[in-house]
């Protein structure tokens, strides 16, 4: 396996020649000015990137290395960039590590500090390649986008495996942003069905008047403007899985057609004479108390229950401990990813005021949060007040494991690892153990 790049922008001789032989471990490329760094930029794609910041045409200004820098972010934003700097420079470094630089390096060079922070930048460059590949192969997983570690939620994607091969109706029942349409899509992918279509309607979103055509279809004249025969979303779905989401907002004079549909399984068209056998498997979601509405007489109660053949209940993303955080890193990952950005951190004070927010907008909040703050972040690190979100009251958890029970022990250990993204070492130090007695812990726990 041939060595790992390594750019050097550099105008001395005498420090090029230093740094080639320091760093002889790596692919040296060397340039001395900022039009050649960016052509060896984009010749050689390097993982990473040392730079003096005063370079010609003006040495004794960091203006130049600056711009440089601003200049390779903006075309390599995962590139991870070493700024050079003397005492008398520290300002400017830090105004480059502001601007997203991954870290400085002060003259005089020490090669053995320098080499260390050189390796820890490919190990990071290397660790975030090798995240957007894990992404990428989960995107083409089955239960794509949900992302959990609690045992609620990790049992109702047992719960989905299991329902998935057979034709029975599945209504899923949870807060808005919770996550139904994704749950309701790994039910046809898991499914038999999965070569077909996977058809969603939102009876919330669609006037009344418009629904009934939407569902069934109509004939060529059936009324005013239908000028030809359209087919309605059930009959698109032939053979696959069709979704109503916010079934509870269906109009109550639809309720029958559609009860009428889940009896017989055929459908006629608006102005149509002849009935058309229909092979669906119905999945139906909503945010709503069905079992309530129909008590009240505000739902069908037969159609409730045909309906209900099999109800999912999606847990919260308040009472899923740990998801918070751990979905902010994900999120994070993939906005920094979509927005051509350096991967940013999280401050303390930011994955405190995640992990106590309640989320009332489940995980649809949350994503758009961490990317308001992907965008708007000015640092290397999220804050809080790019969150926006209001700070907690009182302490931060206490997540001290020789102080935890039983369950407390397991729902503090998904907590730390969900905060620190899963790395073990930080997860371990976080708890107050050492890295074989929290690996002990999660065995013990069926934690991988």
């Amino acid at each position: 396996m041939g060595k790992n790049k390594l750019l050097v922008v550099e105008d001395d001789a005498g420090l090029q020649k230093q740094l080639r032989w320091s760093l002889d471990a790596y692919d040296v490329v060397v340039a001395n000015d900022r039009e050649t760094a960016m052509a060896q930029l984009r010749r050689h794609q390097p993982a990473v990137v040392t730079m003096d910041l005063g370079l010609p045409p003006d040495p004794d200004s960091a203006a130049e290395g600056l711009s440089l820098l601003r200049q390779i972010l903006a075309a390599a934003p995962d590139t991870k960039v070493v700024v050079l700097s003397g005492n008398r420079e520290r300002a400017h470094a830090l105004k480059a590590i502001a601007m997203g630089a991954y870290d400085f390096h002060q003259k005089p060079l020490d090669a053995d500090a320098l080499s260390l922070v050189i390796g820890r930048a490919f190990y990071l460059h290397a660790m975030q390649q090798e995240n957007r590949r894990m992404l990428q192969i989960q995107s083409d997983s089955p239960l794509a986008g949900i992302i959990s570690r609690d045992p609620g939620m990790l049992k109702l994607c047992r719960t989905v495996e299991r329902v998935a091969p057979s034709s029975a109706t599945v209504m899923l029942l949870g807060d808005s942003g919770s996550g139904k349409e994704l749950l309701a899509r790994g039910l046809h992918n898991l499914s038999p069905r999965a070569d077909k279509r996977c058809v969603a309607i939102n009876c919330a979103a669609i006037p009344e008047q418009l629904l009934e055509s939407e569902l069934f279809g109509y004939e060529k004249g059936a009324f005013t403007g239908a000028q030809r025969q359209t087919l309605g979303k059930l009959e698109l779905a032939q053979g696959g899985t069709f979704f109503l989401d916010e079934i509870g907002d269906m109009p109550p004079a639809l309720q029958g057609k559609l009860l009428r549909f889940l009896q017989q399984r055929v459908i006629e068209r608006i102005g149509g004479r002849s009935e058309i056998s229909i092979d669906v498997r119905v999945v139906c979601a909503t945010h709503r108390n069905l079992k309530s509405m129909a008590e009240e007489g505000r739902f069908r109660e037969d159609l409730y229950y045909r309906l209900s053949e099999i109800v999912l209940t999606i847990p919260p993303l308040r009472q899923r401990s740990g998801d918070s955080a751990l979905l902010a890193h994900h999120f994070r990952n993939k906005f920094c990813a979509g927005e051509s950005r350096s991967m940013l951190g999280f401050s303390p004070e930011a994955l405190a005021a995640i992990e106590s927010y309640s989320w009332p907008g489940n995980v649809r909040e949350i994503e758009n949060c961490i990317r308001r703050a992907v965008i708007m972040a000015d640092g290397p690190h999220i804050t809080a007040l790019d969150l926006g979100l209001p700070q907690p009251d009182g302490e931060d958890d206490d997540l001290n494991l020789r102080q935890a029970r039983d369950a407390a022990e397991y729902r503090v250990m998904i907590k730390a690892l969900a905060r620190v993204d899963g790395n073990i070492v930080r997860a371990a130090e976080l708890l107050g153990v050492s890295r074989p007695t929290l690996y002990d812990l999660m065995n013990h726990h069926g934690l991988k």
